[in-house]
């Protein structure tokens, strides 16, 4: 059986982006395991979870909420990811690989967005 959410293409994008800051952190110094590893992945999660948190909300306005969220959540992992490569945590090629992503997840969510706010159900 399949959720809805799991139909959605900037679910399956920020389940992606989740694994990648994951892989990404594997190699982050130990002393930022409660710090700055932990708050990245919490971001990361974030975006994923409140997608398929706001399907099961029953008005577009609702949903469309959780969509604000999931941007905003983005938003702070990829500030962290900014910060990881200011610290030599990770490689301008790297955030610059990060970056492509945060962008064409950016897109979907807000695509997403303005279609629940535009949906019949509100």
């Amino acid at each position: 059986m399949e959720f809805n959410f799991e139909k959605l293409r900037a679910w399956q994008s920020a389940r992606e982006w989740v694994k990648e800051v994951y892989l990404l952190t594997q190699a982050f110094p130990p002393d930022e395991r409660f710090g700055l590893t932990n708050q990245l992945r919490r971001a990361a999660v974030s975006v994923a979870s409140n997608l398929a948190e706001g399907i099961g909300r029953q008005s577009g306005k609702d949903r469309a909420h959780f969509s604000n969220l999931a941007y905003s959540s983005l938003m702070e992992a990829l500030n962290q990811c900014i910060l990881a490569s200011d610290l030599g945590y990770i490689s301008d090629e790297r955030l610059r690989n990060l970056r492509q992503s945060s962008d064409k997840l950016a897109r979907l969510i807000a695509g997403l967005r303005n279609a629940q706010l535009h949906s019949k159900k509100t």
